[in-house]
């Protein structure tokens, strides 16, 4: 091989390793930011977690049917542990909830999506009403 052949050729290859590089970095870029995406907390971009139907705080009355499974996304305030579950309250900026579960792991601040049904304790004490609405997590 002449001499100028061999030189173009050592030329070429730290550009073809260059572009090889650049495609891998490229790609791991790629699946590192989609891993990034899909973990996070997308109700933050507008979307809610799930692709369920989000139910504000503020629309759960205590007339609703026990059989309607609801969803409701927001910030675990309050963690309270009770006798082989816990509660903890849930606040959506329209307002704030008991949840009834059996999670453990919920800590204060996280945003959580949970999914349960209405329910509604009433506690009636000299003609007033001191009951609450609360989530029983399915």
């Amino acid at each position: 091989m002449p001499k100028f052949a061999q030189q173009v050729a050592l030329m070429q290859q730290p550009k073809n390793l260059f572009l090889s590089l650049q495609g891998i970095l490229l790609g791991l870029t790629l699946f590192l930011l989609l891993g990034l995406i899909s973990c996070g907390n997308l109700g933050q971009l507008g979307m809610n977690a799930i692709g369920a139907n989000i139910t504000k705080i503020q629309e759960l009355k205590p007339q609703q049917d026990d059989n309607t499974t609801v969803y409701i996304q927001g910030k675990v305030e309050k963690r309270v542990p009770l006798l082989n579950r816990y509660a903890y309250q849930i606040d959506d900026s329209t307002g704030k909830i008991w949840v009834v579960t059996n999670q453990t792991g919920l800590r204060e601040g996280e945003q959580v999506v949970i999914k349960g049904k209405v329910r509604n304790k009433s506690i009636p004490i000299a003609g007033k009403e001191y009951g609450e609405v609360y989530i029983e997590e399915n």
